[in-house]
């Protein structure tokens, strides 16, 4: 499932790029590269646990 992250922030990037290259721009494209990209984001920053819940623990524990 982790892989699956990454492939879908390096597809996006690379639609993305794609679409941006060509001289006749195609938006929807360039739209469908950026929420990709978007979506691997959103996808690993809910695996990583924030600061905020880690200094409670540290704090409780004293």
């Amino acid at each position: 499932m982790k892989y699956l992250n990454y492939i879908l922030i390096l597809l996006g990037a690379i639609v993305a790029l794609y679409a941006n290259s060509s001289k006749a721009q195609n938006v929807l494209v360039l739209i469908l590269g950026i929420v990709l990209l978007m979506v691997g984001i959103y996808r690993i920053s809910k695996t990583i646990p924030s600061k905020k819940d880690k200094d409670e623990f540290n704090n409780t524990e004293d």
